[in-house]
């Protein structure tokens, strides 16, 4: 199980999806999983959080359903948080294969996010919001994965996606050497290629 981290519009989704589907992993993000309910709408709007209770149960299920399934995982933005980050060492030990932080220069992001127009990327107040959380959980997050001696990498994320792809694919290979590519055409399928979708 490898985690991928980076700010809104770094392209985690598109990268995590690549990575799954290349590797034949299952990709599950925690984004994603919020979206598909209408329950949080009005947090997301105003760049909260949503409280870790209810994300960790979500990511939990979703975790243990894939590994039932027989799937290794790319997590896209799990854990976000401290809280959530000591829930997974304690829960998942041994699992976690290592983390990958995406990074972008903020005013790439912001271009991107532009692109992208979800309801959640049109305030660049919410923008910023998001930014700054991000920022400070991240850096309660690192040393707990240092501490439980979990690999992390930071990769640039600047670049055709098809570049940063194969960056990622080269590292997570180095996480987990038992990751092989399957054999398909991984151009092909539902892969977003632009990081404006």
């Amino acid at each position: 199980m490898i985690t991928l981290f980076g700010l809104a519009g770094s392209g985690k989704g598109t990268q995590g999806r690549a990575l799954a589907e290349i590797f034949g992993w299952r990709w599950l993000s925690v984004g994603e999983a919020i979206r598909q309910t209408s329950e949080y709408d009005d947090i997301i709007n105003q760049g909260n959080m949503i409280p870790d209770e209810d994300v960790i149960r979500m990511m939990g299920k979703q975790i243990a359903k894939a590994e039932d399934e027989g799937f290794d995982v790319i997590l896209d933005g799990y854990p976000r948080d401290a809280v959530q980050t000591k829930w997974i060492l304690e829960n998942m030990s041994g699992k976690l294969d290592g983390a990958i932080i995406l990074e972008v220069p903020k005013e790439e992001l912001l271009e991107r996010l532009a692109l992208r127009g979800r309801d959640d990327d049109k305030e660049r107040a919410s923008i910023e919001r998001r930014c700054a959380i991000y920022e400070e959980n991240i850096n309660e997050i690192l040393p707990l994965l240092e501490s439980a001696n979990i690999p992390i990498r930071r990769v640039d994320g600047v670049g055709q996606v098809e570049e940063v792809t194969a960056r990622l694919v080269e590292v997570a290979k180095e996480m987990n050497p038992n990751a092989t590519e399957q054999e398909k055409d991984v151009n092909g399928g539902e892969i977003e290629h632009s990081y404006g979708e």
